[in-house]
């Protein structure tokens, strides 16, 4: 009887920000799986998803550690959706660039590394959301899809999560 006590003490966004967070750590491991063990190096725009999706993870991660009461848990939600909205624009240029016809697709540029250090960071985000050469080439496919494409449905999906956490009127108990 103490287990299901136990889970009945769970809230409802406790577990669905648990969750929330495993399907993030999944997608962040096979990104890496791909750069590591593919040898799939990721392009700028690639590296920006990563980073809006790690502040939608850490985000996620405190509010299913913390378990605020209501006011706090849409405090979460609202900070997540800024991450969000960042790796949905992000993404969605990403999808932009690859479907340029190729005699308008911008010419490689250099590194994010380089970028990082030969310029200053309102120049290098400039830069990189103008795009290169090499965020249009196309390595990964799934049932036709491509990276950038599934990274954008994640995204939209992350969106919808935390409007609906947002908007929820209460937190009810799982049992």
């Amino acid at each position: 009887m103490n287990a299901l006590n136990r889970l009945n003490q769970l809230s409802q966004s406790r577990v669905l920000n648990s969750l929330a967070v495993l399907t993030g750590i999944l997608a962040m491991s096979y990104a890496f799986y791909l750069q590591y063990y593919e040898y799939l190096e990721p392009c700028p725009l690639c590296i920006f998803d990563r980073v809006f999706l790690l502040g939608i993870l850490l985000t996620l991660l405190a509010a299913a550690i913390h378990n605020p009461q209501r006011a706090g848990q849409r405090i979460y939600a609202a900070l997540c959706l800024l991450f969000t909205l960042g790796g949905l624009i992000s993404s969605a240029r990403h999808v932009w660039l690859q479907h340029l016809p190729a005699d308008q697709v911008p010419a490689c540029g250099p590194g994010l590394n380089y970028l990082l250090d030969a310029f200053p960071l309102s120049q290098v985000l400039d830069m990189v959301f103008r795009g290169s050469g090499e965020c249009a080439e196309i390595h990964w496919q799934f049932l036709g899809f491509t990276l950038p494409e599934v990274t954008l449905l994640m995204f939209i999906c992350y969106a919808i999560f935390n409007l609906l956490q947002i908007v929820r009127k209460n937190d009810r108990h799982l049992f």
